[in-house]
């Protein structure tokens, strides 16, 4: 199979894997929210910090060494395993040692018992890494599809009934292990990798040296994410962080995802092509022009239906929520794009340039935490609009360097797709503004409006993303 192929391949069962999976998920979601309260969903928004900061440390930019190395042997694979594995139990002792702690700062108790139970999944996701990258280094996300899917149907139906008995917040926790936990059997079962009793220091030192860099990078991009969660849940209360989450996870449906999709494909594909730049330049202009072009139609879209949705979908006890999706919804638009112009850096092996635009993102984040402690949440959210568009600069700064692709060359490509799904929103908000019916009729008539207005749109205009992308998909359907 030739490189297209598997590009094309991986980003369609990757897509598959990314939108089923989550898809699922949202369904499941819906139904434990109508189950549960914005309190339980704020609580589990607090333990997501300590969690989430927690697995930068088990990774510690080793993986995206992995995939970058073009030759790994048996001997990296298990000193990183070892590694990822002594980590991610000297951090559940951590987590264990301070929960009573965390709980007393955030005025809730029963933080400490489920950040506890909750920490089990450092442990997992240690045990699963390596499994993983291997199958992202072979750009085999196929198996990674059926897995992932089989381990959100288990956990979410399970989840529903726990919730369903009256078990809270503990519904939520008993979802995310076994959700971790099925995917670990599955992946050791399917995968014949077994590490080998070998920590070579050689090898370690290796992938350290551009690691290191990735791991304080990530250490300051999770932080930064999740700063918000800690500002929300400390000065304002779980109720009101508890509709941040849902908001936050129903615009990371598309734009999270969407991201993790182009990421985890993009990279062993460019990566393959780093001595070659004329054909890495065309092959990252592609991949930049499809990805906006899915990226502002689905992130313009659900902001335009916000209200209705939130409405339909979980209740009208979570409508604060939706001004939060509208806004989060602007804020993701360009996620992909940043994700990808990074991505061109670890090709390159410039962690240090990728550590560097971290740290100017990290201090341009403390403005937006103070707007946030005295201003309110709404205009947190304005300010985080602003500071992601400016990261578009910030991010593409060196692709104009390493491929000749500048931010603006990069901005008139993607424009036309951005005024069609410009076009295309508002249409559907004028739907919404106007009708007045039952929210379930509103919804009906704006989804309908949409995406008839965007299929006129692009079959007339037809922008160079869209073509590619419909070619690309008819090919790879054709066979």
């Amino acid at each position: 199979m030739s490189l297209k192929q598997k590009a094309v391949s991986g980003f369609l069962w990757s897509f598959i894997d990314s939108f089923t999976n989550y898809g699922l998920q949202f369904v499941f979601g819906i139904i434990l929210a109508r189950l549960l309260t914005p309190n339980d969903y704020g609580l589990i928004g607090i333990i997501t910090i300590f969690i989430t900061i927690s697995q930068s440390f088990i990774d510690s930019g080793f993986r995206q060494a992995l995939l970058r190395k073009q030759d790994c042997t048996q001997a990296d694979y298990s000193t990183v395993f070892f590694f990822n594995l002594a980590v991610s139990l000297l951090f559940y002792i951590i987590l264990y040692i301070f929960a009573p702690n965390i709980g007393t700062y955030f005025n809730e108790p029963v933080l400490k018992l489920l950040l506890r139970v909750l920490g089990i999944n450092l442990i997992l996701y240690a045990l699963i890494a390596i499994q993983l990258t291997i199958l992202v280094k072979n750009i085999n996300f196929k198996h990674q599809t059926k897995i992932s899917i089989v381990a959100t149907i288990i956990s979410g139906i399970t989840g529903i009934t726990f919730a369903y008995y009256g078990y809270g917040v503990w519904s939520l926790i008993i979802k995310m292990i076994l959700s971790v936990f099925i995917t670990f059997i599955l992946l050791w079962i399917y995968n014949k990798w077994r590490p080998s009793m070998i920590f070579s220091k050689k090898a370690f030192h290796e992938m350290f040296s551009f690691g290191s860099k990735l791991l304080l990078s990530g250490l300051l991009y999770r932080a930064t994410q999740n700063i918000y969660y800690l500002v929300i849940g400390k000065y304002f209360t779980a109720t009101q962080l508890g509709y941040y989450t849902r908001a936050e996870q129903f615009s990371n449906l598309p734009s999270a995802n969407l991201t993790s999709v182009i990421e985890r494909v993009s990279y062993p594909v460019l990566a393959s092509l780093q001595h070659d730049i004329p054909k890495l330049q065309e092959t990252f202009k592609s991949i930049v022009k499809s990805t906006m072009l899915i990226s502002f139609t689905i992130m313009i879209g659900m902001a335009a239906i916000a209200k209705p949705l939130i409405l339909v979908l979980i209740g009208e006890k979570w409508l604060p929520s939706s001004l939060y999706l509208q806004l989060l919804c602007i804020a993701g638009i360009f996620y992909p794009l940043n994700a990808l112009n990074l991505n061109l850096l670890n090709v390159f092996g410039r962690s240090d340039l990728f550590l560097r635009l971290e740290l100017i993102k990290t201090s341009l984040t403390i403005p937006i935490i103070i707007i946030g402690v005295f201003y309110g949440i709404i205009p947190m959210l304005l300010s985080i609009i602003i500071f992601n568009y400016f990261g578009v600069v910030l991010n593409s700064y060196y692709t104009k360097r390493y491929i000749r692709y500048s931010t603006l060359n990069q901005i008139k490509d993607i424009f036309p797709t951005f005024l069609i799904a410009f076009v295309m929103g508002f249409l559907m908000y004028l739907v919404g503004f106007f009708v007045n019916a039952k929210p379930i009729i509103i919804l009906s008539l704006q989804v309908v409006s949409g995406m008839f207005s965007f299929v006129i749109l692009v079959e007339g205009f037809k922008p160079k993303g869209y073509s590619q992308l419909k070619e690309t998909i008819r090919s790879k359907f054709s066979k």
